[in-house]
C-alpha cells in the first residue's frame, strides 16, 4: 500500500440524503460556543432523537461535567451503532465541498485522508504537515480518551495548502459533473453545504496534484527558505488539537504493533486553498486581567529596552486600560508578527505574575469594553495577512496560540463525513 501524504479513503455518510435529516446530523465543531450553553440547548432541541454527530462528538462546554466518563462511553457506543445502522460507505474516494456562508461567499474544500506519519505539532518541526499555532498539551488527553474507544472519526479539522495556480481545486471541481451526494442547509446559521463524490481517475489526479505541492525545488523558488528547511505542504488552519489527538492515538497503536496500513494512521480532514476568496483571517486580541496598566507597560519597556512609545517602523500595538490608549512600537523585532512579539512578553510576564490571567478576544469593540474595566489591560494589533502564513510558519515555527481565526464561529467546519478508525 502506497502511503501518500493526502489520499482518498473510505468515507461514511448517512444513508438518508433527506436535507432535513442531514441538517440534524451535521453539528458545529466541538470547540465553538464554549461559553454559550443556550447554543447547545438549541442544538439538542433541533436534533431530538434523530441520528446526529452531536452524539459522537463532545462539545468542550461540557468537559468539566461530572458525568464525563459516561458521556465518553456513550459516544463509543453510538459510533458503533451508527457505523452499523446509520452510515453507508463511499469507497476509495474524496469529497469535493462547497460551503456557502451567510454573506453569500462560497468556500471550497476537498475532504480526504492525511498521513499522520507526515504530521507534527512540535515547535520547529520540519514535517510536510505542521501545526500553525502552539499546542496546549493539556487539551489532548480528554480528546484521546474519546478517540481511543470510538469506531469513527468525524472531523472539524481544516488543513490549508498553497494552490496559487489553482490546479488542485480546478481538478476537484470536475466532480460537479455528477449529482451531489448531499445538499442542505446547516443548522444555527451555518449557511449551506453541498458535496460531490470524487473517485476513480479523478481522485488519483487530485492525489498527485496535492502531493506535488511539496516539490522541494518549487518550495525553494517560492519561499527562499534554504536547504536546511524542508517543504511545508499542509499547515493546519483549524482543529490542530484534534489532529494532535489523532497523532497521539496513532502513536499508541503503532507502539503496540499496528500494521502500517492501520486506519488509525490516517486522519480525515478538509483541505482548503489559502487563496480561496471566502477564507478570511481575523486577529484574536488579548486582555490581561488583574494587572495595572502603567506598571505592565513599564515592565514591557524593561523587557524590550529598544521599545518606544508612538508610531514608528516595526511591530506596533495599542495598549488600552481604563480611558488610556498607549501606542507602543518595537522597532527591531525578531518575530515575524506583532502578536509574536507581544505573546513572547506576555508569556514571560504572566509566569512572574500568577495573580493575573489572559483571555483571547474576538473583535475590537469587545476588547475595548473589557479593557475599560478595573485592572484590565487590552492589546490591539494588526492581524496576519493570509499570504504571511506559510512564510511565518516556515521561519518562526508554530505561531503563538490564538494568533488568528478562520472566520466567525458559525463559519467553522461542521461535522458531517465520517471514517472508520478501527478495522
Amino acid at each position: 500500500m502506497e502511503h501518500k501524504i493526502f489520499r482518498k479513503t473510505d468515507v461514511l455518510l448517512p444513508r438518508s440524503t433527506d436535507p432535513a435529516a442531514l441538517a440534524k446530523w451535521s453539528v458545529i465543531a466541538c470547540d465553538q460556543y464554549t461559553s454559550d450553553p443556550a447554543y447547545w440547548d438549541a442544538v439538542e432541541g433541533i436534533v431530538g432523537d434523530a441520528p446526529s454527530t452531536r452524539r459522537i462528538t463532545y462539545p468542550e462546554i461540557f468537559l468539566s461535567a461530572s458525568d464525563k466518563d459516561a458521556r465518553i462511553a456513550a459516544i463509543a457506543e453510538k459510533t458503533a451503532e451508527y457505523r452499523r445502522d446509520v452510515l453507508t460507505v463511499y469507497p476509495d474516494c474524496m469529497i469535493y465541498v462547497e460551503r456557502t456562508m451567510k454573506n453569500g461567499s462560497v468556500r471550497h474544500g476537498i475532504v480526504g485522508a492525511f498521513d499522520l506519519e507526515c504530521y507534527s505539532y512540535a515547535q520547529g518541526a520540519q514535517t510536510p504537515i505542521r501545526a500553525t499555532e502552539g499546542t496546549v498539551l493539556s487539551r489532548i488527553p480528554p480528546r484521546v480518551a474519546i478517540r481511543r474507544e470510538a469506531e469513527l472519526e468525524s472531523p472539524h479539522v481544516m488543513i490549508l495548502c498553497d494552490d496559487r495556480g489553482g490546479k488542485v481545486f480546478s481538478a476537484a471541481a470536475k466532480a460537479k459533473q455528477n449529482p451531489p451526494i448531499y445538499d442542505f442547509d446547516l443548522m444555527q446559521g451555518g449557511g449551506h453545504i453541498t458535496g460531490w463524490c470524487i473517485c476513480g481517475a479523478l481522485a488519483d489526479e487530485i492525489e498527485t496534484l496535492a502531493c506535488a505541492l511539496g516539490d522541494a525545488a518549487a518550495f525553494e523558488e517560492r519561499y527562499h527558505a534554504g536547504a536546511d528547511r524542508a517543504p511545508l505542504v499542509f499547515p493546519v488552519g483549524d482543529g490542530n488539537h484534534s489532529l494532535a489527538t489523532a497523532k497521539a492515538c496513532w502513536e499508541e497503536c503503532h507502539a503496540t504493533g499496528a500494521a502500517p496500513d492501520h486506519p488509525a494512521r490516517f486522519a480525515l480532514a478538509e483541505l482548503v486553498d489559502l487563496h480561496d476568496g471566502a477564507l478570511e483571517f481575523e486577529p484574536i486580541y488579548r486582555v490581561v486581567f488583574g494587572a495595572d496598566g502603567d506598571a505592565l507597560v513599564a515592565d514591557m519597556m524593561r523587557a524590550y529596552p529598544e521599545m518606544i512609545e508612538g508610531d514608528a517602523p516595526g511591530h506596533t500595538f495599542d495598549v488600552l486600560y481604563g480611558t488610556t490608549v498607549r501606542r507602543m512600537t518595537h522597532p527591531t523585532p525578531t518575530a515575524q508578527l506583532p502578536v509574536g512579539t507581544l505573546q513572547s512578553f506576555l508569556d514571560a510576564w504572566l509566569a512572574q505574575h500568577p495573580e493575573a490571567e489572559v483571555d483571547y478576544i474576538h473583535g475590537i469593540d469587545a476588547t475595548k469594553a473589557l479593557a475599560a474595566g478595573a485592572r484590565a489591560v487590552g492589546f490591539l494589533f494588526d492581524g496576519m495577512e493570509k499570504d504571511d502564513l506559510f512564510r511565518t510558519v516556515i521561519f518562526d515555527g508554530a505561531l503563538p496560540r490564538k494568533t488568528f481565526s478562520m472566520g466567525e464561529a458559525e463559519e467553522k467546519r461542521y461535522y458531517l463525513e465520517c471514517r472508520a478508525i478501527r478495522s
